[in-house]
């Protein structure tokens, strides 16, 4: 295995940086924490909160997933005869890949239910005498271990049953060495619910083993219309929903802080330049304005053709010119918040003397004008998160989201959209995009109402 690792070549693409930079961001940000008597104060009020700390550790388990997907490279191609050298496949893996490969490499014919054993479709068959008649085919990989299809449920119940246990056990170490951290430093974390954090980790590990555990002998979320494991698209879709509510949300706030704060704080043209900016924009249909940038992404693909010499390096290029354009187009809203809370701040009494003591304006508005409004960027950050989500699967569901080829919520949306039609309908692969959204975005909701309730002066 260290062999097999070691023959790989490395994949960096951009978008592998930016999620790297966004774990470090958290590591750095829970060491600011321990070092800033107030904000931890204010954070801690989030996380005591049992809501808070469940939908945190599920927001972590996406992001962990992430990051297991943005490792990414290249398998060696077996070696011809006379060859020079070592060349490598065009398909980028990463690590998840290597994870789910049991889900990956089991590929079927066409659709198939969730933990069916046949096909979803009837096929002309042969018998051996030559006899042609329809029925559904047994599948190539689903269940394909079992001696007789009558021992299917028994099966599942025993493969379940060991998965859930070896998911509680691995549950049962990670909660001991915290309990055990906590003991040695009782005073850190005291009031926080961290049974509220074991019930998650619990339920995140058992679920994880049962898609480990069946996922190479079952196909449990069924598969889609060229037969590939829908579960494995919905799990790599992850990475998709976080970076770009992520990234999104972040692009926002520069444009947001900087003219937002310029409009309150200076007035006179400086405001009525900002509002002109921001009411002019918002006057244009948000859809067409990004349907129409993503459509000049395209173009520049493919005119430059050279400057993407594999599938993933433009559907990489393609998503995050997504994402700065979808922050670009969605500043507007965090702008009023901060021109009017600026607006009000730039007129207490702290902010007046130090205009009367000759404090110079930058220094007024990052000492007292940026920290009293930091409130509104905090609650906007968490909020936008979940919309920017739910933005991108529309967009692949009209077809100007991310690039086909990148697994996304959306995509398998759009894909699935003209069997919800059919008779048999083909359900799956629209519940189980909609289940993985749908925890995502319940967990980035439940946090923000927490952020919301801690950092809002007006809820106190």
């Amino acid at each position: 295995m260290i062999e097999n690792w070691l023959s790989v070549k490395p994949v960096l693409l951009w978008s592998d940086v930016l999620i790297a930079v966004l774990v470090l961001s958290i590591g750095l940000f829970f060491r600011h924490l321990r070092k800033n008597p107030l904000a931890r104060a204010r954070w801690r009020a989030v996380f005591e909160s049992r809501a808070g700390m469940a939908s945190f550790v599920v927001i972590l388990f996406y992001v962990l997933i992430a990051l297991l997907d943005s490792i990414h490279y290249r398998e060696p191609l077996p070696a011809v005869d006379e060859q020079e050298g070592v060349h490598y496949s065009q398909d980028v893996r990463s690590v998840l890949d290597w994870v789910l490969q049991d889900l990956r490499r089991h590929d079927e014919k066409t659709y198939s239910e969730p933990l069916s054993l046949y096909s979803f479709a009837k096929e002309n068959m042969q018998t051996d005498d030559g006899t042609v008649y329809r029925d559904f085919p047994r599948l190539r990989h689903g269940g394909q271990h079992l001696s007789d299809d009558a021992d299917k449920t028994a099966d599942i119940l025993w493969r379940s049953l060991q998965a859930m246990m070896l998911g509680l056990l691995g549950s049962a170490v990670l909660i001991g060495l915290h309990m055990f951290w906590r003991r040695r430093y009782p005073d850190s974390g005291r009031t926080l619910p961290w049974w509220s954090a074991y019930l998650t980790i619990t339920l995140l590990l058992v679920c994880s083993s049962w898609v480990l555990g069946l996922g190479g002998y079952y196909h449990l979320a069924g598969t889609d219309i060229v037969g590939h494991d829908v579960l494995y698209q919905s799990i790599k879709a992850i990475r998709t929903g976080v970076l770009i509510g992520t990234l999104a949300t972040l692009l926002t706030l520069p444009l947001a802080i900087v003219l937002g704060i310029s409009a309150g704080y200076f007035r006179g043209w400086v405001d009525d330049v900002v509002q002109y900016i921001y009411t002019t924009l918002s006057s244009i249909p948000g859809i067409l304005l990004i349907a129409a940038s993503v459509l000049l992404i395209d173009v520049y693909i493919e005119t430059h053709p050279e400057e993407f010499n594999l599938t993933a390096v433009r559907a990489d290029f393609k998503f995050l010119a997504l994402c700065f354009i979808l922050g670009l187009t969605s500043w507007t809203g965090l702008c009023r918040l901060l021109r009017a809370e600026t607006l009000k701040v730039s007129q207490l009494d702290y902010v007046q003397a130090a205009r009367a003591f000759g404090v110079s304006q930058p220094r007024i508005i990052f000492r007292h004008i940026l920290p009293n409004t930091m409130h509104i960027v905090l609650i906007a950050l968490v909020l936008d998160f979940s919309v920017f989500v739910l933005a991108e699967a529309v967009l692949s569901y009209i077809g100007v989201g991310v690039d086909p080829s990148m697994a996304s919520w959306g995509n398998m949306i759009n894909e699935a959209r003209a069997e919800l039609s059919r008779e048999p309908v083909v359900w799956w692969p629209v519940l189980s995009a909609f289940v993985f959204m749908f925890v995502l975005v319940l967990a980035a909701n439940l946090f923000s109402d927490r952020v919301r309730d801690a950092f809002d002066p007006r809820s106190r």
